[in-house]
């Protein structure tokens, strides 16, 4: 009689059976290990036991090819489970180009999404099957953890820094979304659902949520508001670094080093402008640390980087 109990989560997304296989075998590895040193933990045990007539005079047996071969053994071993996982590492973190990019951020305590043409979800996140999806994680507040066991994907998210998390689910269906770290009293309840949807499904789907502003849209409007534009616009007075293609792009400084301004350069800049100051210019940028919260800064992030022409082509590739 079957109960139908599910014991581990489906396989849906293109990685899953790739974790799988090496979980599994890693398992298989351990228990043979421990099956063959449990069984001669008893076979000693009777050997050796009370009252028995085994031989305890001698001295130890020692062979030193037999200690070097399970030496070599379990270092040979050790290394391909080390350079499997470290395969699997690598791939996820080099998602291909043409992906679909959503915006995430948690805050005690729900997610919030929000896709490339605006439209937001709570605690829900509707995605294509068979497309890549990059989500962009912030934390508003304490850290948090992205994790959908079904794809087998976990990434932290943590205040003060933008990571990134991938997937390609495989199989249409819903699937179970959780915070995997500890954030607060109501950390049980935050969690939520993806929905993996047909590709015309979720373009109507789409359709149907309307659209809104874009965050790069939100972005600049912020970037305005705060009177970013006074400065770094041609047409400023005060002398400022241009903007214009700046995601990517390497970055003089006037200790004499040289950063690529990526996700990390860009918050910094924004929050602790005097930390890496820009060759050539004065250290005037004032700081909007406790100014803009987590959201806000997805939305500068996402206006500098629109900037970029490598990165308004990627954009493109994804809607």
């Amino acid at each position: 009689m079957s109960f139908g109990i599910p014991f581990t989560p489906p396989e849906a997304s293109s990685i899953a059976g790739s974790v799988d296989m090496l979980f599994y075998t890693l398992l298989a590895f351990t228990a043979a290990l421990g099956i063959f040193l449990a069984s001669l933990v008893v076979f000693y045990a009777i050997k050796y036991r009370a009252g028995s007539k085994a031989e305890r005079t001698g001295e130890r047996a020692r062979s030193l090819p037999l200690e070097v071969a399970w030496t070599v053994a379990s270092l040979l071993i050790a290394f391909v489970i080390f350079g499997w996982g470290a395969a699997l590492f690598l791939r996820r973190e080099h998602p291909p180009l043409d992906a679909l990019e959503i915006a995430g951020l948690g805050k005690q305590w729900m997610w919030e999404f929000r896709h490339p043409g605006g439209q937001r979800e709570i605690n829900e996140l509707h995605v294509p099957v068979g497309k890549t999806v990059i989500v962009s994680l912030a934390s508003q507040d304490v850290i948090h953890s992205f994790f959908v066991p079904a794809f087998r994907v976990k990434q932290d998210a943590v205040p003060g820094r933008t990571t990134h998390v991938w997937f390609i689910a495989d199989e249409p269906g819903r699937y179970h979304l959780f915070c995997a770290q500890y954030c607060g009293t109501q950390h049980s309840e935050m969690g939520g659902w993806v929905t993996a949807m047909p590709p015309e499904d979720y373009a109507a789907w789409l359709g149907n949520q309307g659209k809104g502003d874009t965050l790069a849209a939100d972005g600049e409007k912020l970037f305005r508001a705060l009177g970013c534009s006074g400065c770094h616009e041609k047409s400023s007075k005060v002398r400022a670094p241009d903007l214009a293609g700046i995601f990517g792009r390497p970055v003089a400084l006037e200790n004499q080093q040289t950063v690529v301004a990526d996700e990390r350069y860009l918050r910094d800049s924004i929050l602790e402008p005097k930390k890496e100051i820009a060759a050539g210019y004065d250290p005037v940028m004032p700081s909007f640390d406790g100014i803009v919260d987590e959201g806000e800064m997805q939305m500068l992030l996402a206006y500098l980087k629109s900037l970029s022409p490598r990165a308004a082509t990627r954009n493109e590739a994804t809607q």
